[in-house]
């Protein structure tokens, strides 16, 4: 029997990086279907993609507009070209995202060529349309996306990636200025700063097409960005602040695992997709999935009253509840860099002379703890520096501490060792400091605090991410540290019942 099976082509893309991901057509319908569906009957909405790689959101909703105004405009061709010209319009990320979106919408690359499914367009890019940019560069970075010069400071025939919508007004994109009754789309994730660091480190750029399809003011706003601006993420305090204030978030779908949206994809802290509805003032209803198939469903403010992250495991918060309290144990971790000392010092001590790096202790020197890149990953590395080169932090070098790694698996609910840091000691950017402490006491009470199965939870669901700075303690109560602890007792001192205890006990068991 012959197969006349046909995949959609949608379906089979590869995608470009792991922060220009194509969304595939089952996806950009969960989002379609978000929305008030009267807006696919009416002849007179406008949707935008501003960051079209596919095509994939344009052609669905223009399937949807060809089945809702069957009615009002019956002539096949006339209501093409009309949701063509007058509904459905793109900005392409890239040169190469300009041709395949014009395919998947025109089903060819020239929206006015002799096979394009329109016949009223006078020019090759139709409403789908793509303009280099340059970066502004100001201080080395570009003013508009923080794009590095180093990085992208770019000849003609090289992609720039300065985005259209982020670098230029829709009226220079389109030639028109217009507004739009949705906005959707999958933005890029990142741009690489140049300085080497890990993608985990790298610049997020999504924020930046939120914020400026916001300031747009479309009655709906969707996209699907990374969750990490939920947990953490570089530079992205100010957005995050102003996403659990913003009233107008009317649904939010968040998953731990990127897979589920994303096949086969990995993405630290997992994706998300949110309905802005710029008519709606209320709370979220809050949709979350974890890596180990749990959902809840809330309806209530993003924010909360323990630290400015979002609670995303709804699990978690009965406890949370219980362990309310004055002082957090991230009181006593210190900021990122906490002796000013980089990670590279053992990878490249040339880049820090005055140190003097030694595998052995010599006058005026301090001991160092950090990490060594080597083939296969890295391995922690103490040496000897001279005691100048520590810049802050100088009041602990003479008293106890605890270091921690700033950087683990986003699923590892059992952090790394903590390192014992006695007097004289001092570490890398690899590390952040727990402490200081008096007593040497004080300092191993606090290791068996951090060693509980209690801690080790609440810093899960503190965290989310790779990356592990103060702010990631702020779920976890402070303690007295004149004696050591254990679960049981920190279970006994809270309150918490048999399934909360179980429940504690059965994220850490499956590491074990």
């Amino acid at each position: 029997m012959k197969n006349n099976y046909s995949p959609d082509i949608l379906n089979c893309l590869a995608n470009l990086s792991s922060d220009e991901v194509f969304t595939s057509p089952e996806l950009a319908n969960r989002m379609l279907d978000l929305l008030p569906q009267e807006l696919f009957r009416s002849s007179k909405t406008r949707f935008l993609d501003p960051c079209s790689k596919s095509g994939v959101f344009l052609r669905e909703i223009a399937k949807r507009l060809l089945a809702g105004l069957e009615e009002q405009i019956p002539d096949l061709q006339q209501r093409i070209d009309h949701i063509m010209t007058k509904q459905v319009f793109g900005i392409a990320c890239t040169d190469l995202t300009a041709e395949m979106s014009r395919r998947t919408l025109y089903c060819t690359k020239q929206a006015n060529g002799e096979y394009s499914v329109a016949t009223c367009f006078d020019d090759a890019q139709g409403n789908l349309r793509y303009m280099r940019c340059q970066h502004t560069w100001e201080n080395g970075k570009c003013k508009h996306c923080g794009a590095n010069r180093a990085q992208y400071d770019r000849v003609e025939t090289i992609e720039s990636y300065a985005y259209p919508f982020i670098h230029k007004s829709i009226k220079e994109i389109l030639k028109k200025d217009m507004q739009f009754d949705v906005i959707i789309g999958n933005p890029p994730y990142q741009m690489s700063d140049g300085s080497g660091a890990s993608t985990d480190a790298a610049m997020p750029i999504y924020n930046r097409f939120v914020e400026q399809s916001i300031k747009m003011k479309p009655n709906y706003l969707i996209m699907i960005i990374p969750s990490k601006w939920m947990v953490g993420g570089r530079g992205l305090q100010s957005f995050r602040s102003n996403m659990l204030a913003d009233r107008h978030i009317k649904k939010l779908f968040d998953f731990e695992d990127a897979g589920e949206c994303f096949a086969g994809m990995h993405i630290d802290g997992g994706v998300c997709y949110f309905l802005w509805d710029n008519k709606y003032n209320g709370d979220v209803e809050y949709t979350f999935k974890s890596n180990d198939g749990y959902v809840s469903t809330a309806k209530g403010k993003l924010q909360n009253d323990y630290f400015d992250f979002v609670i995303r495991d709804q699990r978690i918060v009965p406890i949370i509840n219980k362990t309310a309290f004055k002082h957090s144990f991230s009181e006593i971790v210190s900021a990122t860099k906490p002796y000013g000392i980089r990670k590279y010092l053992f990878n490249e001590p040339e880049r820090y002379p005055e140190a003097n790096l030694s595998e052995q202790p010599f006058t005026n020197s301090v001991k160092i703890h950090g990490v060594k890149g080597i083939k296969g990953g890295a391995r922690r590395q103490v040496g000897y520096i001279t005691r100048k080169t520590v810049t802050t932090g100088l009041e602990s070098i003479d008293k106890h501490k605890l270091f921690f790694t700033t950087s683990y698996s986003t699923n590892a609910i059992q952090p790394p060792e903590i390192i014992v840091g006695d007097k004289g000691d001092v570490c890398t950017e690899t590390f952040l400091v727990i402490g200081p402490f008096e007593t040497k006491e004080e300092q191993m009470n606090c290791k068996t605090y951090m060693e509980t199965n209690f801690f080790k939870v609440l810093l899960y669901f503190g965290k989310g991410t790779m990356q592990v700075t103060r702010s990631v303690f702020g779920l976890i109560p402070l303690q007295d540290f004149s004696h050591p602890w254990t679960d049981e007792m920190l279970y006994k001192k809270y309150d918490l019942d048999e399934d909360e205890i179980a429940f504690i006990e059965s994220m850490i068991r499956p590491m074990e």
